[in-house]
């Protein structure tokens, strides 16, 4: 397979990315080197070993990246008297952080937990409003608005607030591409659909009407006017909406590529985890699962039993 080449990364910018990787993380350097994107994950070179007590340069891009994926309140990251201060807060954030991704909690910014933040993702928080996480018995809510109701407390899989998901008698839903879409994208998403209609009871169809369309997907770039703007080369990969909402956004300026490519995202791989967020999934703690929030270059990715049982208890349920 052979990577689509939406944007061109030249030898001398995939070299220095290498070497960065190294560099700040010399124990996993076998591991799939991701471009190091401008949104500020550079100052993790300074927090190897960080803990409680410590003032460092960087801790306070640490607090806004930890923020922006619902572990802080804005109340603490716009404090500006200790903003570069290890203080007691930010411990229970990354704690919180390392139990999301089955990681030793410790508190502190050991290796293995800068790696895994090192790595792409997909844009939709893991805690929102405080009251959210990847792990069992945990309340998921929506990450647009706030509706009350019955939260399901499930062993790994999860749902939004209230058990969002589309009405009984919205079966089949239809699809459409933003005009400009890169044409090679459209074969890997709707690939993504048919995985998830035979694992579901839903059926798909794409719409040439992008506008009449039930699931609208388009690729976007910076700021697209949704709230959540993309940072760039590597970080948030993708996002999309809770139903019924139905949008879908890839960050445009990522490399995407058709299956197993070096250096590349799976456009396949991850529209099937953001069309679970479109019929209600929310991030699972079962690494197998597509709706595990890290997305890896370089590979591809399919359904996991975990990810079938959740649609399926989803849509059985009577809230």
């Amino acid at each position: 397979m052979r990577a689509m080449g939406f944007q061109e990364i030249s030898l001398s910018f995939f070299t220095f990315t290498l070497f960065l990787l190294i560099t700040l993380f010399p124990s996993i350097s076998s591991s799939q080197p991701k471009p190091v994107d401008s949104h500020g994950l550079v100052f993790l070179k300074n927090l190897i070993g960080c803990k409680k007590g410590d003032k460092v340069e960087g801790i306070h891009q640490m607090k806004k990246y930890l923020h922006h994926f619902g572990y802080l309140n804005d109340v603490h990251i716009h404090s500006k008297s200790n903003e570069d201060e290890f203080d007691e807060i930010l411990e229970s954030a990354i704690k919180t952080y390392q139990i999301n991704y089955n990681l030793k909690a410790t508190g502190t910014l050991d290796n293995t937990t800068l790696a895994q933040i090192l790595k792409s993702r997909c844009g939709v928080a893991d805690i929102i409003n405080g009251k959210t996480r990847m792990k069992s018995g945990t309340k998921v809510v929506n990450q647009h608005r706030k509706i009350s109701g019955p939260f399901h407390e499930v062993s790994h899989f999860a749902f939004f607030e209230g058990s969002l998901k589309w009405p009984d008698s919205k079966s089949h839903l239809t699809y459409g591409f933003l005009p400009k879409t890169p044409s090679k994208a459209v074969d890997p998403v709707s690939r993504a659909f048919r995985t998830w209609a035979a694992n579901t009871h839903f059926s798909f169809s794409q719409e040439s009407d992008y506008e009449s369309a039930d699931i609208k997907i388009s690729f976007e770039r910076g700021d697209h006017g949704d709230g959540s703007p993309f940072d760039s080369v590597g970080g948030v990969l993708a996002h999309a909406f809770a139903p019924t909402d139905g949008r879908l956004h890839f960050d445009a300026v990522e490399h995407w590529a058709i299956g197993a490519v070096p250096n590349s995202y799976d456009v396949e791989t991850v529209a099937l985890h953001e069309i679970g967020h479109l019929l209600g999934l929310y991030h699972s703690s079962v690494e197998g699962a597509i709706m595990w929030p890290s997305i890896m270059g370089g590979t591809t990715k399919g359904l996991h039993a975990d990810d079938i049982e959740g649609i399926k208890a989803l849509y059985t349920s009577t809230s």
